[in-house]
């Protein structure tokens, strides 16, 4: 299938355009649309990976489809054949990276979960013993697991970068109930994940989810368990004390890193072999989680 940058190229105007999304309010639905744009250091590249949009299309909507036991999600259909007019008409581009879903209120919070020691938690955990907070046994390693997975919220940001917030400022923002059920409802999405990956050679180190209120009930919304929200290590090597590989964009960043590029717009002009790399990193980790789902997506991937 090929790439899509914007749904601009389709001859649509979409309402909010984020660094990989582009959004269209249709009232009380909106139809979201995962292109293949990738950013790094918070600059969004001119070059796309093909079919990354997809990918993070198709992996959401299994993880949703699993944890409907634990918590609605906003979902309406994600077959493009029945997106209103006019998109529709570009099922054969909008196929697989698009989802049409119910509107809600989001809670602006990033419900993030860590099982691992790793990213921004071990630079804390080096200085005072502590990540976002939470007070952790001495002698931790880096990529090292956890006692037990915790709760570490931080803002959602429109522009710049999310800030770690203590659960009181949660509780103080949203109510003490709602805090509490965010909390909760990450903690055991979070180890279902974890449970659910771990037999498939895959860990999950930490994720961030999204909630919002749809009909007074507290749903899942936005992204799911992807290379874009979470870090998924090969069980296979996972060794703690050193740096694990990932399912992610690490392939991008470590090549930007060898650049004299000062990490601002504009940005430099990325090798073939770089984005083809990139985007077989992120099919590879839908293929193990979910086989059956990349297989019956696959015209789109």
């Amino acid at each position: 299938m090929a790439a899509l940058r914007s749904t601009r190229e389709l001859g649509l105007n979409p309402d909010y355009e984020g660094k990989v999304r582009d959004m269209f309010d249709l009232g009380d639905q909106l139809l979201i649309v995962a292109t293949d744009r990738i950013s790094a250091f918070d600059v969004v590249m001119d070059d796309v990976v093909p079919n990354r949009g997809a990918v993070l299309n198709v992996m959401s909507l299994a993880w949703f489809e699993r944890f409907t036991d634990v918590v609605p999600n906003h979902v309406v259909t994600a077959d493009a054949q029945e997106f209103p007019a006019p998109f529709a008409e570009h099922a054969g581009r909008l196929g697989g990276r698009s989802v049409l879903v119910r509107k809600a209120d989001r809670f602006d919070v990033e419900c993030v979960v860590r099982g691992y020691v790793a990213g921004s938690g071990w630079k804390s955990y080096r200085q005072d013993g502590t990540i976002c907070g939470h007070r952790l046994p001495e002698g931790l390693s880096l990529a090292q697991q956890l006692p037990e997975a915790i709760f570490t919220p931080s803002t959602k940001e429109d522009e710049g970068h999310d800030i770690n917030i203590p659960f009181e400022t949660v509780v103080e923002m949203i109510g003490a109930d709602d805090a509490a059920a965010l909390r909760d409802i990450s903690l055991r999405l979070y180890n279902e994940g974890a449970e659910f990956a771990r037999p498939r050679g895959v860990i999950l180190a930490d994720t961030k989810f999204e909630f919002g209120r749809i009909d007074g009930q507290i749903v899942l919304i936005d992204e799911v368990l992807t290379p874009d929200s979470s870090r998924f290590w090969p069980a296979d090597g996972h060794q703690p004390g050193r740096e694990p590989e990932s399912w992610d964009k690490q392939v991008l960043r470590n090549h930007l890193e060898t650049l004299d590029w000062d990490h601002a717009p504009p940005p430099p002009s990325l090798p073939a072999d770089i984005l083809e790399r990139t985007s077989r990193r992120y099919r590879e980790v839908l293929d193990i989680l979910f086989p059956s789902e990349a297989t019956a997506w696959q015209t789109y991937l």
